[in-house]
Order: C-alpha cells, then sequence, then structure tokens
C-alpha cells in the first residue's frame, strides 16, 4: 500500500508498512505514519465517475438498470485528502456522501480492450462522492452539485491492483460511527475492466485520474459537524468532518 505525505516542507510518495512509511523517492528515508500529513493520494487531471452503477441501489430508487455506463466529470479543484475537512456550501441546503470504490490511472492510455484494462491500473482507494443533491434536482446538468471545492474526498491511501480485488469487496459509509451503506462491489453492474474500456474509448486517461465507480443503496444528508468515514474491505478507512 502506497501514498501520497508531507514532511515539514517535503512531499514524497511512501510505501505503509506496519505503520512505517518508507519514501518512494530512492533515499530510503523511513518515517512514523503518525509524524505525517497525509496528502490525497494522487493528482487526478479529471475525475471520472458513474452513475447508478450498483443493482441493490438501482433496486432502491425503482430505476431501470442502464444499457451503458451513465459517467459525468468532477474537477481536480474538488480533491480532498483523507481527515480534510468537507465544506458545506452556502447555496446548498441538502448536501448528501456516497461511498465509492475508486480505480486510480497508472499509465496514460486510449482506447483500452477490457483485456487489457489492468495494465492501466496504479491501484485502488475509497472515494466520496459529495453532492449537493438539492442543487442536483435543479439543474439539468449535475455539474454545480458535484463540483465544488473538497467534494472529492480520496484515500487514505492506494491498493496496488495485484493486491486487491474489485469485483468482490465490502463497501460502508458511516456518518458519526453509523452505518449508512453497507454492500460489496459484487453488486457492481458495470465491473472495472468494462468501465476503462468504456472511459478511454471517449477520452484519454492521464496517470492519477481517478474512475469512481459509482455508489450502493443508502446515500444520505451530511450535516456540519459530521464526520463520515467511506470504508472498504482490502482498503481502509477514508475519513473528513463537515464544516
Amino acid at each position: 500500500m502506497f501514498g501520497r505525505f508531507k514532511h515539514m516542507n517535503d512531499l514524497f510518495y511512501g510505501e505503509i508498512n506496519n505503520g512505517i512509511v518508507t519514501s518512494c523517492d530512492g533515499d530510503g528515508k523511513t518515517y512514523e505514519l503518525e509524524d505525517l500529513e497525509v496528502l490525497p493520494p494522487c493528482n487526478p487531471s479529471k475525475i471520472i465517475c458513474v452513475g447508478l452503477n450498483y443493482h441493490d441501489h438501482a433496486a432502491e430508487v425503482g430505476m431501470k438498470v442502464p444499457d451503458e455506463p451513465v459517467i459525468f466529470i468532477k474537477p481536480p479543484s474538488a480533491v480532498l485528502g483523507h481527515r480534510g475537512k468537507i465544506i458545506y456550501p452556502r447555496s446548498s441546503h441538502r448536501v448528501d456522501y456516497e461511498a465509492e470504490l475508486a480505480v486510480i490511472i497508472g499509465k496514460r492510455c486510449k482506447n483500452i480492450n477490457y483485456e487489457r484494462a489492468y495494465d492501466v491500473i496504479a491501484g485502488f482507494t475509497c472515494f466520496n462522492d459529495v453532492t449537493a443533491r438539492d442543487l442536483q434536482r435543479r439543474d439539468v446538468q449535475w455539474t454545480r452539485a458535484k463540483s465544488f471545492d473538497t467534494f472529492a474526498p480520496v484515500g487514505p491511501f492506494i491498493m496496488p491492483a495485484d493486491d486487491f480485488d474489485p469485483d468482490n469487496a465490502y463497501i460502508k459509509a458511516r456518518v458519526n460511527g453509523e452505518i449508512r451503506q453497507d454492500s460489496n462491489t459484487s453488486n457492481l453492474i458495470f465491473d472495472v475492466p468494462y468501465l476503462i474500456e468504456f472511459i478511454s474509448g471517449i477520452m484519454t486517461l492521464e496517470v492519477g485520474d481517478i474512475i469512481a465507480t459509482g455508489t450502493p443503496p443508502g446515500i444520505g444528508e451530511l450535516n456540519p459537524g459530521d464526520i463520515v468515514e467511506i470504508e472498504i474491505e482490502g482498503i481502509g478507512i477514508l475519513s473528513n468532518e463537515v464544516v
């Protein structure tokens, strides 16, 4: 497992093992994880999100399973790291959490077929597709509701593709310790290779880009002061406070 960190004025990638972080810069430096600031684990040029991609979520909202992925984009300015503060916008009166599995792209790529999808994956992490639900319902497009600064919490770390099975992992969201979402990635309608083939057929994917694979049932409201946690089995817990 690896991530991005800050120590004093130094920014670096590091590998985490039993609470010890070893710098990937080749200098062999090691740090206690608790002594480091955890940064977003990647610097995406774009965040591609998938709507309505869990069978149980489609059943929950009474919607037909889509014939192809429904995608939209969040800007990189929305990215927020583990323990960062989600800022409740003044223009919204209803902000929701959405727990998601995120794919981190490891190679610049275009037109990748299903069988080659894992060749371009750096790893997987947790993602929270924070949404101003009232604005989403008001607007024809979703851009405003999805794009506020801090509305894309991601992390805390990246689990390498070889060490994680995206087809069978429990995914949960908790608000103030209470479980609100509880499902499994086995309920995905379109799996990770399918999404990579579909999206890379539309746009070039750059190193560090994020594909957020959709949310299970149980999405709900956040309020200032809440602590929201996204947990994915085999990856860890992404935690953020709403302010």
